[in-house]
């Protein structure tokens, strides 16, 4: 089962597709571009349509979704942890 999908394997987060997402679950996800598989435990619930991270991020580095700059980290993530809005911010403004 697929939980997770990644445009490119230099991304830095992939987007969760399934419901219920639970913290410490064994995630599977799917690199697209390279049709690999990779394995990821769930650092937090994270739910459908969201980001999770798949390499560690730190303060003020950039994260790539899709092969696209799409924030900033404003704290730290974590492999595995939800990437959403209370710890990524655009660069617009």
């Amino acid at each position: 089962m697929i939980h997770f999908v990644v445009h490119d394997e230099n991304d830095s987060v992939g987007v969760v597709v399934v419901e219920g997402v639970k913290a410490g679950q064994e995630l599977t996800g799917w690199i697209m571009d390279q049709d690999k598989d990779l394995r990821v435990k769930a650092a937090s619930d994270i739910p459908i349509g969201h980001k999770l991270a798949i390499r560690a991020l730190a303060k003020d580095s950039t994260v790539i979704k899709y092969g696209v700059d799409i924030g900033r980290v404003v704290a730290p993530i974590q492999v595995g942890e939800h990437a959403h809005v209370h710890n990524i911010k655009t660069k617009r403004w």
